[in-house]
């Protein structure tokens, strides 16, 4: 089998996307790279695309499993992690997330009591895992099972809430 690189996954995505795009009827502009530390990029811009975010990121969610499952198919498994962000919304999204878990980052190590959010996605935990890993003196752990999942925040110091 010949193997697909990261950037002719990026571009088999493209294309796809814009295929998908153009029968829906939606004009939008598709640009995919590959990004060593993230995978498969791909970003969807133009104007009025809040129904392919959906509420809260759902549509889009659905829309990157469709593309990933497509990648999947043309290179016979062998993708890369497939990454959608339609009109900037997710690199939003991530930018008020990390906002978020310093200030609540910041109130456990002021009270010394745990924290725990509300349940997230996986990709969205990862933001909160990596956000308080480059914090002094607090941690994180996820608790519960999918779909409601969850994260908490905890001080550092304290074996017993952190295990």
């Amino acid at each position: 089998m010949v193997e697909v690189n990261g950037a002719e996954q990026a571009e088999l995505s493209v294309r796809f996307l814009e295929g998908l795009l153009e029968a829906m009827g939606i004009p939008a502009t598709v640009r995919g790279a590959y990004e060593a530390e993230r995978g498969v990029v791909i970003e969807i811009q133009g104007e009025g695309l809040g129904p392919l975010v959906g509420p809260a990121g759902a549509t889009m969610a659905a829309l990157q499993e469709v593309a990933r499952a497509h990648l999947q198919r043309q290179t016979k498994g062998q993708s890369e992690r497939l990454v959608l962000d339609v009109a900037g919304y997710r690199a939003r999204r991530v930018a008020a997330l990390e906002r978020f878990t310093r200030q609540v980052a910041e109130e456990v190590l002021r009270t010394g009591e745990a924290r725990a959010l509300e349940p997230m996605s996986a990709a969205d935990r990862k933001v909160v895992h990596d956000t308080v890993a480059a914090m002094q003196g607090v941690t994180t752990r996820s608790e519960g099972e999918e779909p409601r999942r969850f994260t908490v925040i905890v001080p550092a110091g304290d074996a017993e809430q952190a295990s």
